[in-house]
């Protein structure tokens, strides 16, 4: 039994949802309660079983090994229940997602390239449970559409870029999943642009994700190793900047480091572009950050945001305005299990609906 991503009728009848967030470097799974009270609980998190982990390996070996992995841990949550089954498993995946389920691609889980994977249609078979699978971002935005009265475009800025707009009580795709890949903008056309992990130049997500700002970080040590010398990363133990990472980053922006601070608004130029776009073409009014990169740096982040969203200008906005606007997510990592969670528990409720006489 399956749980078409664009259907709301739902088969299963149980409470226990099991929910998983699959993404570049990690595979969170829980149980959601789909009916009372939406309360997440049973919390695991492992490495995901993709590039990150296999660098080097062909696309075709690294789905096989992500899908494989995916039903071991459903199958492993569901065993922490005994005698009881899942309602549905919720798969929110780091990749674009038609409304059938099939994943269109996943960069940041096994690369470049690769054949669709129809991956509800695949676990349905396997695990012989309604499933769901859509996008992490689609998941994530159903976290806060109980919690926001207007329009938002949520922003996720951790090993990739990814957004989602939800307005009218849905997520704004199309029926193959378009729709939410700021990530994928190309907003450098040099020829030497930062090379984004789907393969193309210039990305959004190649140059402002937290994988981007690292690597601007060393290439900006690398052009001015004086000034890296007197930073505060290379102070702290990585004089090489080939020992840098996102941590030693995040913590420096939040100290006021000069060096640092300097790159990441360098990035932020184009992610403020992105959104500028986004508010100028359909007035979206709210938008929620979260990702691990952002979050990690917190509030600063927000700042230097609105910062240079203030420089670019919005049109029609003042500044006080254009900083209401920006928020910051939840301090944590469980948007896409909390998200679809709920989004199950809405499909299973009115799947209740329907059948009830």
């Amino acid at each position: 039994m399956a749980i078409p991503s664009g259907d709301p009728a739902v088969t299963g009848t149980g409470e226990a949802v099991t929910v998983m967030d699959v993404g570049g470097t990690t595979l969170r799974v829980g149980t959601f309660d789909a009916r009372g009270g939406g309360r997440l609980s049973d919390v695991r998190r492992t490495p995901v079983d993709g590039m990150a982990g296999h660098p080097g390996a062909p696309v075709p070996v690294l789905q096989r090994q992500v899908v494989d992995q995916i039903v071991r841990e459903a199958e492993r949550q569901a065993g922490t229940r005994p005698g009881t089954a899942p309602a549905a498993l919720a798969v929110a995946f780091a990749g674009p997602v038609a409304r059938d389920g099939t994943v269109l691609g996943a960069p940041t889980v096994w690369g470049a390239g690769g054949a669709p994977v129809p991956l509800r249609e695949i676990l349905s078979a396997r695990l012989c449970a309604p499933v769901l699978v859509v996008n992490d971002l689609t998941a994530a935005a159903w976290r806060y559409a109980t919690e926001s009265p207007v329009p938002f475009c949520l922003l996720t800025i951790s090993s990739g870029i990814g957004n989602k707009v939800f307005r009218d009580d849905e997520v704004l795709l199309d029926v193959e999943g378009h729709g939410g890949e700021l990530g994928h903008w190309t907003c450098d056309r040099s020829p030497d642009a930062p090379l984004c992990d789907c393969g193309g130049r210039g990305h959004l997500g190649a140059i402002a994700s937290g994988r981007g700002v690292l690597a601007a970080v060393r290439r900006a040590a690398a052009s001015d190793p004086v000034g890296y010398a007197r930073s505060a990363p290379a102070r702290a133990g990585a004089a090489d900047p080939c020992l840098l990472g996102n941590p030693g980053i995040a913590q420096a922006v939040r100290d006021g480091d000069p060096f640092t601070t300097a790159v990441l608004r360098s990035t932020l130029v184009h992610l403020a572009a992105a959104v500028g776009g986004v508010f100028a073409s359909i007035g979206i009014r709210r938008y929620v950050l979260m990702g691990g990169f952002a979050l990690a740096i917190g509030e600063r982040y927000r700042e230097l945001l609105v910062e240079e969203l203030v420089r670019q200008g919005c049109f029609g906005l003042t500044a006080a305005q254009v900083d209401a606007m920006v928020v910051l997510g939840e301090d944590d990592d469980d948007h896409g299990l909390i998200g679809a969670g709920r989004l199950v528990g809405r499909r299973l409720a009115a799947h209740r609906e329907k059948v009830t006489p």
